[in-house]
């Protein structure tokens, strides 16, 4: 699986990042470096399915990383 293509749901997310559903919903909200998701259905309702895109959430696991090792 190629991480560039591989989509993963939220509770994916979730155990990759350690976050919280609702501190992830405030992450879209708020924080333009978190991954954004990708429509699996024509649907825009809410409750709709989302993915994630695997090294999107590599990549900002790793930034958060760097900004512990940059601070420490």
């Amino acid at each position: 699986m190629d991480p560039a293509t591989t989509l993963i749901r939220f509770p994916d997310v979730i155990a990759m990042t350690g976050l919280a559903r609702a501190t992830i919903y405030k992450r879209l909200k708020d924080d333009p470096t978190f991954p954004r998701p990708v429509p699996l259905s024509d649907s825009m309702s809410r409750g709709a399915p989302v993915g994630f895109v695997l090294a999107e959430v590599q990549r900002w696991t790793c930034a958060r990383i760097e900004v512990r090792e940059a601070s420490a």
